[in-house]
């Protein structure tokens, strides 16, 4: 039992051990399976193909649905097999919490629980969880790997950077409340209805349903709109730097090999 459930955790995961042909088959099913169902997702909300082949809808949901559950089930009983959840019931249960398993279950959850739910709004609601399956595919992408690294790498940087736009974004906001407040109380009625222009401002969207009329009016709502571009440029720059930092120290890990024997210089 052991050796079948270290066979069955090399084949699920990508990089692990010998079964590099059966991993590759296997992650090549399982992205095509996602990407079929991306494809499926959309298509059911097009009224013409959801009346006409709504069975092969609700038969390639079902084979997908017992196709993730198991892939589930299997990847709860393998999962002993990584070091970091090695113990039978505390390793399986960390495992549970997971991120990527979090991600798996949601993947299948709504299914179920429409089998049993009465109240149709919420299984509508659910069956928007379907979309959880296309995060499944960045297990198997690199450059998704690569995102979640960098990310990882510049959280600090990116929370810091979030925290004060948000704070810009709640002083704008205020001071733009009680500038046009008095010569639009209907649509500048609070501080939160303003904080919906100061959104539409800062990011230079310009929706045009609520925008200023007085001058100091105009004129603060440039300078939100100015200060805006520099804001929202903070995490594109962070993130940038991180792609930057990560490609380097990728090609600086990788040695060069003589072009005669193949071995590293």
């Amino acid at each position: 039992m052991p050796h079948i459930r270290k066979t069955i955790y090399r084949i699920l995961e990508t990089s692990a051990g010998r079964r590099r042909g059966l991993s590759l088959l296997f992650n090549i099913t399982l992205i095509t399976i996602i990407t079929l169902n991306a494809v499926a997702i959309i298509l059911h909300t097009v009224p013409e193909y959801n009346q006409r082949y709504a069975q092969l809808f609700y038969d390639f949901e079902l084979f997908s649905v017992i196709f993730f559950t198991i892939e589930y089930l299997l990847r709860l009983w393998v999962c002993v097999e990584n070091d970091k959840y090695s113990h039978w019931f505390w390793g399986r249960l960390r495992y549970l919490f997971s991120a990527t398993a979090i991600i798996d279950f949601l993947a299948i959850f709504p299914f179920y629980f429409s089998l049993f739910a009465t109240d149709l709004a919420i299984v509508r609601i659910l069956r928007l969880f379907r979309i959880f399956r296309l995060f499944r595919i960045s297990r198997y992408d690199r450059a998704g790997r690569m995102i979640q690294q960098v990310v990882s790498d510049k959280k600090e940087e990116l929370i810091l950077s979030t925290a004060f736009v948000v704070f810009m974004l709640i002083i704008v906001s205020s001071i733009m409340y009680y500038v046009e407040h008095p010569a639009q109380p209907q649509k500048f009625n609070s501080i939160p209805a303003t904080m919906w222009w100061g959104v539409s401002a800062m990011t230079t969207v310009g929706y045009g349903d609520i925008h200023p009329i007085t001058p100091l009016g105009k004129l603060l709502g440039g300078i939100a709109a100015i200060m805006g571009i520099g804001l929202f440029a903070l995490p594109t720059g962070i993130l940038v730097s991180g792609f930057t930092e990560h490609i380097r120290n990728q090609k600086g890990s990788v040695r060069p090999r003589c072009p005669h024997c193949g071995r590293e210089i």
